[in-house]
């Protein structure tokens, strides 16, 4: 498993899309692959009111991720120190098999590279002490990244705050 999380308080999260842009402006990437996404739910009616909701579905650096087993150069890698899950562009030679392994669909195809591209939490980011880019952007702060420590605390204040509403 990874040693960091990447957690969305959906609720907070305005469907602005500046994670997404962000990904792609740091990855230097074309039209087309998006390394994170924000999906759309909706809109639904709610109390005769229109409401979407945005999920960001970013990699999840799953503890045996498929695209690792299923790249056949080693070119989709985990790091031994922190469970990221990254891709090794000078071994990449764009079969895409990683594409069909993942069930999420992260690693997604840049035509322009001819390679696969996926989240990788902004490892050289994260190596400088730094946060994932997606989370320094997010106008609403409803991304958090933290160890696997640090963020189910984040989410039990989350729901006490919610509890506390009811009342």
């Amino acid at each position: 498993m990874s040693k960091y999380y990447l957690f969305q308080d959906a609720k907070k999260c305005i469907g602005c899309h500046s994670c997404e842009v962000i990904c792609k402006s740091n990855k230097d990437l074309p039209v087309g692959p998006k390394v994170c996404q924000v999906l759309t739910i909706g809109p639904r009616m709610v109390d005769n009111v229109p409401k979407a909701a945005y999920i960001f579905m970013p990699c999840f650096h799953c503890e045996d991720p498929w695209c690792v087993a299923a790249c056949p150069t080693g070119a989709m890698q985990k790091r031994a120190k922190d469970g990221i899950v990254f891709v090794d562009h000078e071994l990449c030679v764009g079969c895409k098999t990683c594409m069909s392994a993942c069930p999420w669909g992260a690693p997604q195809w840049n035509p322009e590279a001819g390679k696969v591209v996926k989240c990788d939490y902004c490892m050289e980011r994260i190596d400088q002490g730094l946060k994932p880019a997606c989370v320094t952007v997010c106008t609403t702060d409803c991304l958090h990244f933290g160890t696997t420590d640090e963020i189910p605390p984040i989410r039990r204040q989350r729901y006490a705050r919610a509890m506390a509403s009811l009342e």
